[in-house]
């Protein structure tokens, strides 16, 4: 298989300004995503697309190729789904398959990306794979929404008195991986594509960083996460 690995990450942060290059684990926060894709056994081609001069200095000395992304494509809400198709415009090239490694998960091996280009090889009809981790405290039984006179109402219709064992299990989208082949990106215009299955990671390890908050937590996690993933 042919595959591209893509690597956003925007200059602008207002969570965690820099948060791209900032330091975790004595090393840019971006170049956890590109280790991944290095340690990948079939990965074909690396992307970082940003918009930044910083992050570009940064991803140059590892000679991974940049395409610069455009103002109006790295904005606050611009869709992450026109930032890849940007990329396919400017490489030119057909790809199998299209792999997304935001910065912002760092907590995720080049094992674990092999293993998911696996579950495509095994299934010719499979569209894309979204990495996910369990939700088992925090589950949309124990969710509430306000009611007109402030009171809480339950966010589901069942399952608030239930016991956390009999609940049906729910997964959460942990931001790590995100897979689609090339043919159903482009005719459905989504990362995430009608057939699709989970890559179910461990929730311990579970950070996704958008803030302070979240950078303070990656930092208390990384060596832990980093001692487990040297030791398989």
């Amino acid at each position: 298989m042919k595959i591209l690995a893509i690597i956003p990450a925007r200059g602008g942060s207002k969570g965690l300004p820099g948060k791209n290059i900032k330091p975790l684990g004595g090393k840019p926060l971006i170049l956890h995503a590109v280790d991944c894709a290095k340690e990948s056994q079939m990965i074909s081609k690396i992307v970082v697309t940003t918009d930044s001069i910083d992050i570009i200095k940064v991803v140059e000395k590892e000679n991974i190729e940049v395409i610069v992304r455009p103002d109006d494509l790295a904005k606050d809400d611009s869709p992450v789904v026109n930032v890849v198709q940007h990329v396919l415009d400017v490489l030119q090239t057909d790809y199998d398959l299209l792999v997304l490694l935001q910065p912002t998960a760092p907590l995720r091996s080049g094992q674990q990306l092999d293993e998911i280009i696996e579950m495509f090889q095994k299934d010719n009809e499979l569209e894309g794979v979204v990495s996910v981790v369990p939700m088992d405290d925090i589950h949309p039984a124990r969710m509430y929404k306000l009611g007109q006179n402030n009171n809480l109402v339950p966010y589901i219709e069942s399952g608030e008195t239930s016991r956390r064992q009999d609940l049906i299990p729910v997964y959460y989208r942990n931001g790590c991986f995100y897979a689609v082949r090339q043919n159903a990106f482009l005719e459905q215009k989504t990362l995430m594509p009608q057939y699709k299955k989970p890559f179910i990671m461990d929730p311990n390890w579970l950070v996704n960083i958008d803030n302070k908050r979240d950078f303070a937590i990656a930092t208390v996690l990384y060596d832990d996460w980093k001692d487990e993933n040297s030791s398989n």
